[in-house]
């Protein structure tokens, strides 16, 4: 097998690229390019500063950063220096999260914006494996072990005079099974998984993918998304290096809502040709233009949406549009385009060709609404185990619906509980196989011989192939939540730890499925409690485990209930909500309460005192 790891690929793109725009960054008040050739040259000087600093091979990085230009260079300096990234979500806020990832993954330095500096000086005294921390603003101050990037870069520089040959020789001595990165995502217990990407996880994903999709030279991507996205890793830069083409990041401002109101402007400013998305950020988008409508009058309203029901009708699945008589409202088509999508189009920067959706499972009817406007959004599925891509709609070939097709070259199986494997149409188990299957967890052999069996990846999702080759992706074949920006948590280890401390929730259900929050549905002791003395002993209960409760750091707050619906009895096996091996039956629990989980989503079934909990 032929070496190649993301150095060899970002090396390959240099001397193919060497003067085109790699990196597009805001500075003050105007985007300033960066070619490939100055990415690379800034990259071995960092990574050289860090060589001179002590860091040596398989060392372990860390960068906590909002997007920017520095987030890329500085994973790249960490690969020349032979080291590996463990990426952290800038969400984490929870001192014991962001601990548990630092020092389960050995890391000794940290590579932090200004931003993210706070939370680290404040357990920097429980970190005792950090040797140093390399901040990428410049800074009145700097405490112990704090160095400002360009010092960095210069010690790099000086570095190079003597030992040009040597620091070369470590990025050529990497193979394709060194790890590149690990990555947390939230395991079945309070403690979250290191996924464990090589760096042929990484080129093999980056090849696959290609071998369906086609990005010419010189497309320019403005990555949303946070960096440490596992999504936004390959398909954000990744892919985008392989193929010459344009890396942009949005503004941080000075808080997260600063950073979100940059969007639309950074949009017309960089004028992308595509753009990632996750659900949360398709309905976002879709109802700021639906508000601009409105705030039209009526008139313009009601014209939209008699547009979008012609179009609708017209697109079909897309791939078969304009078959049959449908063909007869392409003049409509083409008129509502001119006068009214191409106008939308417009806010978006005006050369946005198509966004390529990730994450949780995007609706059909958002996959048309989007289709209709003529910026499809290609939904694909993946998981960071999978380095993550594994199937995606294309402008050549999609099915909207559906997660697309099977990346190349790479096998794929659908499987029942028992491991047999289904036919054309028939839901199970989605399991993988290929070179983009990750290497393992970190430190966590248990968890990776049950994912990985046989080198076939257990996704624990569920889905079925149709018979031209699409993969419908439908939810969990094992009880994951999903959240509503994709990421994935597995409920069983909270639900166990609430029920062992609590005397009065008897069972518990946690959900969510691409929601903004998590909701449980619960059985209570009602021999204590009645009506709203019930309800309030259950929240004090469920309270244990945020802010300053005793239980609190235990997992991370977004994944706990922000609400509860009290069922109306407990799970029973005559009720089929327990199985005979008396675990609790999901798929049951939520087809009963179906109507409450629902009403658990308006601001009226948000309220735990709500009309059907007080009268428990």
């Amino acid at each position: 097998m032929k070496k190649r790891t993301i150095i060899d690929l970002f090396e390959e793109s240099v001397e193919k690229y060497r003067d085109y725009t790699l990196l597009l960054e805001k500075i003050e008040s105007t985007y300033v390019p960066t070619t490939y050739f100055q990415t690379k040259l800034i990259a071995e000087q960092f990574g050289a500063g860090l060589c001179s600093l002590g860091f040596h091979k398989n060392c372990h990085a860390s960068v906590i950063s909002e997007g920017r230009n520095w987030w890329i260079i500085g994973e790249l300096g960490i690969f020349y220096a032979g080291g590996v990234n463990v990426p952290i979500s800038i969400k984490i806020e929870e001192s014991s999260d962001l601990l548990f990832r630092l020092i389960h993954a050995e890391v000794d330095t940290l590579l932090v914006s200004e931003r993210q500096l706070k939370k680290i000086r404040e357990v920097r005294d429980q970190l005792p494996l950090v040797k140093r921390i390399i901040v990428f603003d410049k800074l009145d101050r700097y405490q112990d072990g704090e160095l400002f990037v360009d010092d960095v870069v210069e010690l790099g520089k000086e570095y190079l005079r003597d030992n040009q040959e040597s620091f070369r020789q470590i990025a050529k001595s990497i193979g394709n099974d060194d790890y590149a990165t690990i990555t947390y995502t939230s395991g079945t217990t309070a403690d979250p998984k290191g996924v464990i990407l090589s760096h042929r996880n990484y080129t093999a994903n980056v090849e696959q993918a290609l071998s369906i999709i086609s990005i010419p030279p010189q497309k320019r991507m403005l990555i949303i998304l946070p960096l440490d996205h596992c999504f936004a890793h390959v398909v954000g830069f990744y892919i985008m290096i392989a193929t010459g083409s344009v890396v942009a990041t949005v503004q941080a401002g000075k808080t997260g809502m600063d950073t979100l109101k940059n969007i639309p402007i950074n949009i017309n400013e960089v004028k992308p040709h595509i753009l990632l998305s996750v659900p949360a950020l398709a309905k976002s988008f879709r109802k700021s233009i639906e508000n601009s409508l409105k705030a039209k009058g009526k008139t313009a309203e009601n014209l939209f949406k008699f547009a979008l029901k012609v179009a609708y009708t017209y697109n079909k699945e897309g791939f078969n549009r304009g078959s049959g008589l449908s063909i007869l409202l392409f003049p409509l088509v083409r008129l509502f385009d001119k006068i009214l999508f191409s106008k939308v189009k417009g806010a978006m920067g005006g050369e946005l060709e198509f966004f390529v959706g990730g994450g949780a499972l995007l609706d059909i009817e958002m996959q048309k609404f989007y289709y209709a406007l003529g910026i499809p959004m290609f939904q694909g599925y993946g998981l960071s185990e999978a380095t993550p891509v594994i199937s995606t709609n294309t402008p050549a070939k999609h099915k909207l619906g559906s997660s697309g097709i099977l990346i190349k070259p790479m096998e794929l199986k659908i499987v029942d509980s028992d491991g047999k494997i289904l036919s054309y149409g028939q839901s199970g188990e989605i399991v993988i196989k290929g070179e983009n299957v990750m290497a393992g967890y970190w430190k966590n052999e248990k968890s990776t011989s049950e994912t990985i069996i046989d080198g076939w990846l257990h996704t624990g999702d569920l889905g079925y192939m149709d018979i031209d080759g699409f993969l419908y992706v439908l939810g969990r074949f094992k009880s994951l939540l999903i959240g509503s920006d994709g990421e994935k948590y597995s409920p069983e280890g909270i639900e166990e730890t609430i029920l062992g401390n609590s005397s009065i929730i008897q069972q518990i259900m946690l959900y969510n499925n691409q929601s903004p929050y998590t909701i449980a549905v619960l059985s209570a002791d009602k021999s204590k409690f009645k009506g709203r003395e019930l309800v309030e002993a259950v929240f004090n209960e469920l309270n244990k485990y945020k802010g300053k409760g005793e239980y609190a750091g235990m997992f991370p707050e977004r994944w706990l209930p922000s609400t509860f619906i009290i069922a109306d009895e407990p799970f029973t096996e005559q009720n089929r909500m327990i199985n005979s091996t008396m675990k609790m039956v999901r798929s049951k629990v939520e087809q009963a309460y179906s109507e409450r989980i629902k009403y658990a989503y308006t601001p009226e079934g948000k309220d735990i005192y709500n009309k059907y909990n007080i009268n428990q």
